[in-house]
C-alpha cells in the first residue's frame, strides 16, 4: 500500500471550449474509478486550484489518469484533455514538482495546455510516515482531510468518502422494511412518509410512499463505518447506537420514533471490514472438536421438542474467487461478496483492483427453515453509485455436503446462464430433522427485499408451456389408467383390479356435500362511466390482467411440477417426509373411522382463531409443496461443472431450459 499526496496547483493555456472564449475548468483524478474531483474555476484560461488530496494506491504499476473538463451546467461536460502520471517513475518520500501535458487521443497534435502539480509518494507503513504521525496527531488528521471549500460541499463530501474508503472498520447494511402506526400529517388524515439516514458524512433518503400511515419501503442501504465515525446512526427522528449491536448478525429492530410517532422496522447488519488468515479459518466453531460436539448435542434428537424456531446452524467459509469479470476501465474490479439466507444478509470486505480476490471470511447463520436457499452474489464496488453485478449462485441447504470445499461457477442475475468467474466456498450445515420436518407444514418466511415482478411476453409464453407440459403429463396418466380397463396388458389389469378391490372394500356410506356459492355481479351505472376512462387507465387495466394471467400460469405450473418432483425424489428429505405422512394417514384410516377424522379436522379449523386470534391460517399441503422446488428452481440451483482445463474467465454456453 502506498500513499500519494497531490498538490494540484494550476493549469496553463488550457483549450477554449466555450463560445465566449472563456471556460470553466474542473479536473478529476482516476485510479480505476474517480477518486478526486477539483473545484470549478469559472471563465479562466489559466485556473489556479491550489487543492491538496491524498490517494491510497495498491500498487505502482497502474498509472493515475488525470482528466480536465469544461463544466457546463445542465449539459454534458466537454472533454479538454487528459494525461497519465506514472508512479514507477516517482522518487519515494520526496516532494516532486510535475508538469502534465494534456492530450486528446482523437487529436494527438493539438496543443491543449498543461497542469502543474507536486506529488509525494510514501509507503503507507514507512518509518518516515510513522515518525511524522507520532509528532503531531493534528497533522495526521489533516493529511486525510480535504481542504474545505464552501461552494463545493457536495463534491467535497463525495471526495472525502473516496479518500476514506481504505479506512473502513465495518459496513452497516440496512434493510428498511416498513412503518407502523405513524401519525397523520396531512388534512386528509394520512401522510407521505419517507426516511432519512445519516452516519457521519453519509446521507441517504428512502423513496416516498404517498398517502399512508403504514408504508412499505423494502429498500436496501449500505453505509461505511469509518474510524472517525462515532457509531451513531441518525434515522429521521430517532437514533441507533451501533456499538450495542453484535457483528456478523442480522438484527430485526422495531425502532420507536420520538414523541410516540409510531415505529420503523429495520434489518440491520454490521460486518467487519478485515479478513482473517488461512490459519485462522481452522479455529472456527464447527472445526473445533469440543465446540462441534456441543453444537451437535444442541441439535440432537433429545432436543427435538425444545425451541422450535432454532432448527439448525450453517457455517460458510468464503475463501476466494477466480477469473471475475472486469468492471473498471483499467481491466480490474473491486469485488466483494454478499451472502443472503432469507432475510439475513452478510458481506465480505472489498478487495481492490483484483480479479482473483481472497476474502477468507467465515460467516454463521441460524437456520429457521432447512428448505431455505443461500444466495451468494459477487459485486464490484462503486463508491459513487450502486455496485455492479459480477455473478451469483443459489445453494439449497439440503444439497450441501458438509466440510467439502467446492468451486461454484457464477451465473447471471436470472441464474439461467454462466458468467465469468468461479467462487470457492466451504459450507457446513447441522440441523435437527424433527424440527425441520415440523417447519415444512407451516408458512415459509417471507423475504422482505425482492425485485419487483415484471410483465414479460417471454415469461408468459414460458409459463404457458409449463402448464401445457403438466396437462400432457395428466393426459398420459389418464391414458395409462384407461389401458388398464381395456385389458391391453393382462398382468397390469389384474394387478389394478386387485388393488381397486382392496382399497374400496371397507369404504363407508358417508357422503360429503359441497356447497358452492356463486356471486352474482350486477351491472350498474359504473359500467357506463367506465367507457369514459382515459387511455392510460385502460392500459394499466390491461397490464394488470396480463400480469394476473402470467402469475396464475406460473402458480399452476409450479404446483404441478412440485408434485412431480416430490414423486421423482428431487429432494429426498421431502419425499421421505411425504411417504411418512402417507403411511401415518393409512394407519389412522385403518384404526379410526373417517368421520371421526373429519370431525377432528373441522373442530380444529373452527376453534383455531379462538385459541390463538393472531394465528395465520394456512394449508399444510400447500406449505409442504412450497418447499419442493419447481423445474425452474431446479435449473436455478443446478451446479455448473468446473472444467479444470478451461480458464474460468472464458464464457460458457447458456443453460438450455
Amino acid at each position: 500500500m502506498y500513499k500519494l499526496e497531490i498538490d494540484l496547483k494550476r493549469g496553463n493555456n488550457l483549450a477554449v471550449r466555450d463560445r465566449g472564449g472563456g471556460r470553466s475548468p474542473v479536473s478529476s483524478f482516476l485510479s480505476g474509478k474517480e477518486v478526486f474531483r477539483s473545484k470549478t474555476i469559472h471563465k479562466n484560461l489559466n485556473p489556479v486550484w491550489d487543492e491538496k488530496t491524498t490517494i491510497i494506491l495498491d500498487c505502482l504499476s497502474d498509472p493515475l489518469y488525470v482528466k480536465v473538463f469544461d463544466y457546463d451546467f445542465g449539459l454534458q461536460d466537454d472533454f479538454m484533455g487528459s494525461a497519465y502520471l506514472y508512479m514507477e517513475s516517482l522518487e519515494q518520500q520526496r516532494c516532486i514538482p510535475v508538469t502534465l501535458v494534456l492530450k486528446d487521443p482523437q487529436h494527438p497534435d493539438q496543443d491543449l495546455g498543461s497542469l502543474d502539480l507536486s506529488v509525494t509518494l510514501t509507503p503507507k507503513d514507512s518509518p518516515v510516515e510513522e515518525r511524522r504521525d507520532s509528532t503531531s496527531t493534528l497533522r495526521k488528521v489533516q493529511t486525510y482531510r480535504w481542504k474545505p471549500y464552501v461552494n463545493k460541499q457536495q463534491s467535497l463530501r463525495l471526495s472525502e468518502l473516496h479518500r476514506k474508503s481504505q479506512l473502513w472498520r465495518g459496513i452497516v447494511s440496512i434493510a428498511l422494511i416498513e412503518g407502523r402506526s405513524l401519525i397523520p400529517m396531512d388534512p386528509n388524515g394520512l401522510s407521505d412518509p419517507y426516511v432519512k439516514f445519516r452516519l457521519g458524512h453519509q446521507k441517504y433518503r428512502s423513496k416516498t410512499v404517498p398517502k399512508t400511515l403504514s408504508p412499505q419501503w423494502r429498500e436496501q442501504f449500505d453505509l461505511h463505518l469509518f474510524e472517525e465515525t462515532g457509531g451513531i446512526l441518525d434515522i429521521t427522528v430517532c437514533q441507533l447506537d451501533l456499538s450495542t449491536l453484535s457483528k456478523e448478525h442480522t438484527h430485526h429492530l422495531d425502532l420507536p420514533l420520538e414523541e410516540s410517532r409510531g415505529f420503523v422496522v429495520l434489518l440491520v447488519t454490521l460486518t467487519a471490514s478485515s479478513h482473517v488468515s488461512i490459519a485462522d479459518l481452522s479455529v472456527t466453531p464447527l472445526d473445533d472438536p469440543q465446540e462441534r460436539r456441543e453444537i451437535l448435542k444442541r441439535y440432537g434428537a433429545l432436543k427435538s421438542f425444545s425451541n422450535f424456531r432454532d432448527v439448525g446452524i450453517v457455517q460458510v467459509k468464503v475463501m476466494r474467487a477466480e477469473g471475475l469479470m472486469a468492471a473498471d476501465v483499467t481491466g480490474k474490479s473491486d469485488p466483494f461478496c454478499v451472502l443472503e439466507l432469507n432475510n439475513d444478509r452478510l458481506q465480505t470486505h472489498t478487495v481492490y483492483k483484483n480479479l482473483n480476490p481472497e476474502w477468507n471470511k467465515v460467516f454463521t447463520f441460524n437456520v429457521k427453515d432447512i428448505h431455505s436457499v443461500m444466495e451468494v452474489t459477487v459485486f464490484d464496488e462503486d463508491r459513487d453509485r450502486s455496485a455492479d453485478f459480477l455473478g451469483k449462485i443459489s445453494i439449497p441447504l439440503l444439497s450441501i455436503c458438509n466440510g467439502e470445499q467446492k468451486s461454484y461457477v457464477l451465473k447471471n442475475k436470472e441464474l439461467t446462464a454462466p458468467t465469468k468467474g468461479v467462487i470457492h466456498l466451504e459450507i457446513d450445515v447441522i440441523y435437527n430433522a424433527v424440527k425441520a420436518a415440523m417447519k415444512t407444514i407451516v408458512p415459509a418466511e417471507q423475504k422482505y427485499i425482492e425485485e419487483e415482478p415484471k410483465v414479460s411476453k417471454q415469461l408468459l409464453q414460458q409459463n404457458f408451456n409449463r402448464v401445457k407440459r403438466c396437462i400432457m403429463v395428466l393426459i398420459s396418466y389418464g391414458t395409462y389408467i384407461n389401458s388398464c380397463f381395456e385389458w391391453e396388458s393382462a398382468q397390469r389389469s389384474i394387478i389394478s383390479f386387485v388393488m381397486f378391490v382392496l382399497v374400496v372394500r371397507d369404504t363407508t356410506d358417508t357422503t360429503m356435500e359441497a356447497m358452492f356459492d356463486w356471486e352474482a355481479v350486477e351491472e350498474d351505472k359504473e359500467d357506463k362511466e367506465s367507457e369514459h376512462k382515459g387511455f392510460m387507465n385502460k392500459l394499466y387495466a390491461i397490464q394488470d390482467v396480463f400480469f394476473s394471467v402470467q402469475n396464475a400460469l406460473d402458480e399452476v405450473a409450479s404446483n404441478g411440477e412440485r408434485i412431480k418432483n416430490t414423486v421423482n425424489w428431487t429432494v429426498p428429505f421431502l419425499s421421505w417426509l411425504a411417504i411418512a405422512a402417507l403411511l401415518s394417514a393409512v394407519v389412522l384410516l385403518y384404526l379410526v373411522p373417517l368421520r371421526y377424522l373429519v370431525l377432528i379436522w373441522g373442530v380444529n379449523k373452527f376453534t383455531k382463531k379462538l385459541r390463538d386470534p393472531y394465528m395465520i391460517d394456512n394449508n399444510e399441503l400447500l406449505d409442504f409443496l412450497s418447499r419442493v422446488p419447481s423445474d425452474v428452481q431446479v435449473m436455478h440451483y443446478r451446479e455448473l461443472r468446473v472444467d479444470p482445463g478451461q480458464s474460468p474467465s472464458k464464457r460458457r454456453r447458456p443453460i438450455q431450459s
